[in-house]
């Protein structure tokens, strides 16, 4: 039997999660459908997903079509829990991306399928709620054609649109008119196709369009569009048989060396790690000690998702997902076994918002962190970081939901009354020219057995850091190398104005150490020998010196907006996008309504989308999208520091000998 993993992808309430159990229910998985309203569906079983009707964490589900057993993955909707999608990205064969047709296209169905493209994973797109009233095949199938992507193809058309009767109908093998609009979307994306077109003097078969559209869907150059809804079953086993026959799951790698990718960690009700792997070659087994991440653990549990149940075995192939135990420090994102490249790349935008979270009673402090601590192994994006000076936590995050579901987790799960502060925008720093630094081993003002040299140069945008050797290997102990490119990494997390620095290059342009010695018959001395802390120690220091050279400049984060209005309404929106630093684009005009582009500061988006609806009298619909960074006009923000700060050399030091005493 063939193991498809499928994902479910929508903006929030596109009916994703109904349609997830729309789908087991046709399968025959389960005997009633449940409701996201009530709180009864398969997939979101948290307490905080059952109250507020949103899916909050990716669930995993399982039925068998013919002789294909998919695991299907439904994903939260809400911007807030991109992270949860970012995850599950890593581990698909195929996705079903679902747009409402009510509310059409919105901010983040355009994030999405661009990003499936990106990464090539083949897409149905699935047109739901066209039992409702307001439901316009039409105009979302030119929405989807116009913002979107226009290499889609309808694969039949609808009935009684907007009515509990509504009826999708697929075209059939006559049917001319579609076969001709298949035909010119496949010449258009696939040159052997349009060889064999020209050749054949247009006679191509419809078994030949067929085996045209399945290539072309395997390789995400086309995306058929069906429809139906979730709610009264209508266009269901269209779309089952769709995945079925389009979504081909790859051949998978059963007898090679086993290799499996974490895309979810949870606690079991004893406090037991319990992690979500997709395995992509070989066996994962019982009892087996095998490589996970940077160390070597054993698996002493094996659950599989298997036709609606999950089911113990000792043995999980390629292919399939599992729940595995035993693998007390996993994290998400972590290899299993023989590492793959793309298991640790970010595809969305990084949170852009920050908060401290404070305990309402001073005695909650430390169970505070220990419940922080475990709620980032399931989101390592909160980027936890602790301010002893201040005795502070900050946590990252994507908006005030995310904000209000760890607050709601805190005192459902771990009995804690929590309060924020202020949310702020996360800024960046970017190098503007080059500096270096250097400080050798026994010469003054260096107290550390190392020498270190680190230039620090810029580098394009979005490349994030890169860090290089331009000192030969074997001048100093491998270890020694390592340490500083790890305390690299982790010094710039806080750069001269406290945000992180990236879109760099540092290279290591000198190194040297004291060799290890000892006293006349004694045992080593680490006073008279260099050590990794040395190297550790001094690196800060180093960098920072050069980065001061180099100077950075601080960046805060950007937004695509794109917004329809009432024309009469464009000049007030104008005023108004002015006076919040808003960049638009020239207006434009589609069926009567005004429409309008450009960038705004994230800081501002909140303070747009309070005001849209009083400007454009409840008629305005608004879309943003993370647009990258740009430089912050005026005096620079700055964030306080909870490191040792190593901008302040005497003050960094006292820490290091209070910290190592």
């Amino acid at each position: 039997m063939r193991n498809l993993n499928l994902g479910i992808l929508a903006h929030v309430d596109a009916g994703k999660t109904s349609l997830t159990e729309r789908l087991l229910y046709t399968t025959g998985v389960i005997d009633a459908i449940g409701s996201v309203d009530a709180g009864t569906t398969q997939t979101d079983t948290l307490a905080l997903e059952r109250q507020r009707g949103i899916t909050i964490k990716s669930a995993v589900a399982s039925f068998v079509v013919d002789d294909v057993a998919v695991n299907l993955i439904d994903t939260p909707g809400h911007p807030d829990f991109i992270a949860e999608v970012e995850r599950v990205l890593n581990v698909l064969d195929g996705a079903v991306l679902v747009i409402s047709a009510v509310e059409g296209v919105q901010a983040q169905t355009h994030v999405l399928l661009r990003t499936l493209q990106r990464l090539r994973i083949p897409t149905l797109i699935f047109i739901n709620k066209i039992d409702r009233r307001g439901a316009h095949a039409g105009r979302v199938m030119q929405r989807i054609a116009e913002a979107l992507t226009p290499a889609v193809v309808a694969m039949g058309t609808v009935r009684d649109i907007g009515t509990h009767a509504a009826a999708f109908v697929p075209f059939g093998k006559g049917d001319g008119a579609f076969n001709a609009r298949l035909t010119n979307l496949l010449a258009d994306v696939d040159e052997s196709f349009l060889t064999e077109y020209v050749a054949n003097e247009a006679a191509v078969s419809h078994l030949q369009l067929r085996r045209a559209l399945v290539a072309q869907t395997q390789r995400a150059r086309v995306h058929q569009m069906f429809f139906g809804s979730a709610i009264t079953g209508a266009g269901i086993d269209q779309l089952i048989g769709g995945i079925v026959e389009l979504l081909v799951p790859a051949e998978a790698a059963v007898g090679g060396t086993a290799s499996a990718t974490v895309f979810k960690v949870e606690r079991g009700s004893a406090g037991e790690k319990i992690a979500y792997a997709r395995v992509f070659s070989g066996t994962v087994q019982v009892r087996d000690r095998i490589r996970v991440g940077n160390d070597e653990q054993r698996i002493t549990g094996i659950s599989v998702f298997e036709n609606g149940s999950v089911t113990p075995r000792t043995i999980v192939s390629a292919g399939q997902i599992a729940k595995l135990w035993g693998l007390g420090e996993v994290r998400i994102g972590d290899s299993i076994g023989v590492p793959r490249s793309t298991s640790t790349l970010h595809h969305f935008a990084p949170p852009t918002l920050e908060t401290v979270i404070v305990p309402r009673h001073v005695r909650d402090k430390r169970a505070l962190h220990v419940a922080l601590a475990q709620l980032a192994e399931q989101d390592p994006l909160i980027n936890l970081r602790q301010d002893d000076v201040r005795q502070e936590i900050y946590v990252s995050l994507y908006g005030e939901v995310q904000k209000e579901i760890i607050q709601q987790t805190l005192a459902n799960d771990f009995d804690l009354e929590v309060e924020f502060h202020e949310t702020t925008t996360i800024c960046i720093e970017r190098p503007l020219g080059t500096g270096a630094a250097v400080e050798v081993v026994r010469r003054s003002p260096n107290p550390f057995l190392a020498t270190v040299g680190l230039r620090i140069d810029p580098a394009p945008i979005d490349s994030g850091v890169r860090f290089l050797l331009e000192v030969e290997l074997g001048s100093i102990r491998l270890a020694f190398h390592a340490a500083v490119e790890d305390t690299v990494t982790e010094t710039l997390r806080q750069g001269l104005f406290g945000w992180q620095v990236t879109d760099c290059t540092v290279a290591m342009t000198h190194s040297g150490y004291a060799p290890r010695q000892s006293h006349s018959h004694a045992r080593f001395d680490k006073s008279m020998s260099s050590t990794g802390a040395d190297f550790r120690n001094l690196t800060p220091l180093v960098l920072m010196d050069a980065l001061k050279r180099a100077q950075t400049v601080v960046c805060e984060p950007v937004q695509h907006f794109y917004v329809e209005f009432p024309l009469d309404t464009q000049r007030t929106l104008l005023r108004t996008l002015s006076s919040l630093d808003a960049v638009p684009l020239t207006p434009g005009v589609r069926g009567g309504t005004g429409t309008l582009e450009g960038t705004i500061r994230a800081a501002r988006v909140h303070a747009l989308q309070q005001q849209l609806p009083s400007l454009t009298r409840g008629e305005g619909m608004l879309e943003c999208v993370f647009d990258g960074y740009q430089p912050v006009r005026g005096v620079f923000p700055t964030r306080a520091r909870t490191d040792l700060n190593p901008l302040n050399r005497k003050e960094y030091l006292l820490r290091i000998i209070r910290r190592d005493g």
